[in-house]
């Protein structure tokens, strides 16, 4: 004989879901172990979860009111299974089916905010290696979601108000549950109609529809430190998307895009470049002036005999140094490699005193050099690779 499922749950045959779901909420609480250890009431716990597990499932509900039973087969209206099983305590019965009010506190249920907290946002900026060596206040333009000006992020309109969304019953979330072998498994979606909020506006602003922000453009101020590099992100708090009904804005990111300096190469926080200077000038030594990044004209000496790609250290005359503070400490110094220019053309009167220099030097021909080897050179470097 097939049970009376509207019966336990104390519901007429043409209750909606709303009706059943809401007699099981009472007697849930009446009858669940957590609140009442007696034997009786645990019995009545099993018989009236089998019969909301029954009329809540769309199909199984179709068998009752044509009279069968979808149950047949378990003893005693889900005799000799675990009429728990899939719940832990009475929190969880009541957080499963009715939010965080119905006990389970804290586990993150119900319905969500509509107030929450902004995206980061990220834009590059192309700088110079001078601008990144000194620092710079760069203004950029921006595209991001800023708080609506009409409704200061309310999302209602002039006489718009927010009511409980029927469709969830202000949950927020819609909830099934479903027969395994495991006992009854509960999954939650966010509620289509609400989008989770649990809540529906009547009449949405009209500049927003709603969401409390809009997208605009704006100018910003990027403060850039002297010694950023390449790829480096400066982080501009408060300053990224506002937040879904005004919450908080995200920070805006601000990452470097280095160009190429056509005289220094940067390395880490040195600096390196190629100085030409003329044979005779390597030959004789100068003190001849060099145009340095930032710090203007400085003179550098050039030694007699000065040899091609010779390099001279220029220290503290490189990038400065940027600490993860934002704090500079001290800066990179500047390598110079020596060019040593040879002229491709000569006059007549300078053929012939280089010529005569040569004659006095004894540098008429040319001769082999010494591999090194005893000094350790290029050539006794090889040969201990090939051994």
């Amino acid at each position: 004989m097939a049970r009376d499922y509207y019966g336990t749950l104390g519901v007429a045959k043409n209750a909606s879901d709303q009706e059943i779901k809401r007699a099981y909420r009472k007697l849930a609480r009446e009858l669940h172990p957590d609140v009442n250890p007696s034997e009786d009431a645990q019995h009545k716990f099993s018989e009236v979860t089998s019969a909301y597990e029954v009329l809540s499932d769309p199909q199984k509900r179709k068998i009752v009111d044509l009279g069968g039973d979808p149950m047949d087969g378990g003893a005693g209206g889900g005799g000799g299974r675990d009429p728990f099983a899939g719940f832990g305590g009475l929190g969880d019965i009541m957080d499963a089916f009715f939010g965080a009010a119905g006990g389970g506190g804290g586990r993150g249920r119900g319905p969500r905010s509509r107030v929450q907290p902004g995206s980061d946002a990220l834009i590059r900026i192309g700088l110079t290696l001078e601008e990144c060596a000194t620092g710079v206040d760069k203004e950029i333009t921006v595209d991001t979601a800023i708080l609506c000006d009409l409704c200061r992020g309310a999302g209602t309109g002039e006489n718009g108000t927010t009511t409980t969304c029927d469709t969830c019953g202000g949950a927020g979330e819609i909830q099934s549950v479903q027969r395994s072998f495991l006992g009854q498994v509960v999954t939650a979606r966010p509620c289509p109609v609400c989008r989770g909020f649990g809540e529906v506006i009547t009449d949405p602003c009209r500049q927003c529809g709603g969401d409390g922000r809009v997208r605009s453009r704006r100018d910003v101020t990027a403060k850039i430190p002297p010694g950023v590099g390449d790829g480096m992100r400066i982080r501009l708090s408060g300053q990224g998307e506002v937040g879904p009904g005004g919450g908080p804005a995200g920070d805006l990111y601000v990452e470097v895009d280095e160009a190429p300096h056509e005289v220094f190469v940067r390395q880490g926080n040195d600096l390196h470049c190629n100085f030409r200077i003329p044979m005779t000038t390597a030959a004789l030594g100068a003190t001849v002036p060099l145009e340095t990044l930032i710090d203007g004209e400085h003179d550098i000496d050039i030694e007699p005999g000065t040899q091609p790609n010779t390099e001279l250290v220029l220290t503290g005359l490189g990038m400065p140094r940027l600490r993860s503070s934002g704090r500079v400490d001290g800066r990179g110094d500047l390598h110079v490699h020596i060019d040593v220019v040879v002229p491709t053309k000569l006059d007549d009167g300078q053929e012939e005193l280089l010529r005569e220099l040569a004659q006095r030097r004894g540098e008429e021909s040319a001769t082999l050099a010494s591999n090194g080897s005893k000094h350790g050179g290029l050539f006794s470097k090889l040969r201990a690779r090939s051994r």
